[in-house]
């Protein structure tokens, strides 16, 4: 059972993980921590983007050799295999790592994952610590794995009856806000950039023209970027066809404070459309903001 010391060493990597959010991709954002052989905390690091150091190799880097004996605490299992940069399991052998905790299993692990490597040298390892918090960041990586297309969020805003609008000072620093964590921003007219400009490595490009309305051809062309997770300026007609064919996973939506007392019609149009359900609301000035997640 992991300690009191490594669960803290494990929230500690999640938190730092958040860091590369809207660089890394299409490389998951990922954190890790050293304790040394005491459990002091020696060394730590996430990954910045594709091409760059992984977390355990920039948190090895700064232990040193404190490492040696002590353990490794992993948002994400270390990968088996060498591309941009050499293999993370092994890097971890070679500091003479004693013991590695691991949140998340990495589903794109090329045969025997590198879990499986650590143990069969020897290494205590134990899996899925924390996975449920380490998801909050790694939960839209691995749900674009899964769909195999990015994440999708829309973010509009309506007047009090429902229709879009020109968006308020409130909204246009939601989207500012959001768009640091998702790859790309897509605004109305089709037009794409990085949600945080320049900050992406290899095998990451932005669409040079704008993204088609078709939903199967802009899915497409996001996925061929290499994003995965894109932000959806609204109201567009990419927007409305990527909703009616259930192909936005999250929706935020700015509406007014309504009046404490007010008639309505007998049926109001609903907010949200089928199939989201609500999953957090708050208010920023004068607008209510409501995000919803589709089940």
């Amino acid at each position: 059972m992991p300690t009191s010391l490594e669960l803290a060493a494990m929230r500690r990597a999640i938190i730092i993980s958040a860091s590369g959010l809207g660089a890394t991709s299409p490389n998951p954002a990922v954190g890790c921590v050293i304790l040394d052989a005491a459990g002091r905390t020696v060394g730590e690091g996430y990954h910045l983007r594709k091409g760059d150091p992984h977390a355990e190799v920039n948190a090895l880097a700064a232990a040193g050799a404190r490492a040696a004996g002590g353990t490794a605490v992993v948002t994400l299992e270390p990968c088996n295999h060498e591309g941009l940069t050499p293999a993370c399991h092994q890097a971890l052998l070679d500091a003479k790592i004693a013991r590695v905790l691991i949140a998340v299993m990495d589903p794109t692990s090329r045969g025997e994952g590198g879990a499986a490597r650590l143990r069969k040298a020897g290494v205590d390892v134990q899996s899925h610590v924390l996975e449920e918090e380490a998801l909050v960041v790694l939960g839209p990586w691995r749900a674009s794995l899964s769909h195999r297309r990015p994440v999708l969020h829309l973010i509009t805003q309506t007047d009090s009856a429902g229709h879009p609008t020109t968006p308020t000072p409130e909204a246009l620093a939601e989207i500012e806000f959001e768009r640091q964590a998702h790859d790309l921003l897509v605004s109305p007219d089709g037009s794409a950039e990085e949600g945080q400009i320049g900050n992406h490595g290899a095998r990451f490009s932005v669409p040079a023209h704008p993204v088609p309305d078709e939903p199967g051809d802009a899915v497409a062309a996001l996925s061929e970027a290499g994003a995965r997770t894109v932000l959806l300026v609204g109201p567009s007609k990419l927007s409305e066809q990527l909703l009616s064919e259930a192909l936005v996973d999250r929706l935020t939506l700015l509406v007014p404070v309504p009046k404490p007392s007010q008639a309505t019609t007998p049926r109001p149009a609903p907010l949200l459309p089928d199939g989201y359900v609500l999953s957090r609301i708050t208010r920023v000035g004068s607008q209510l903001v409501i995000s919803a997640e589709r089940r």
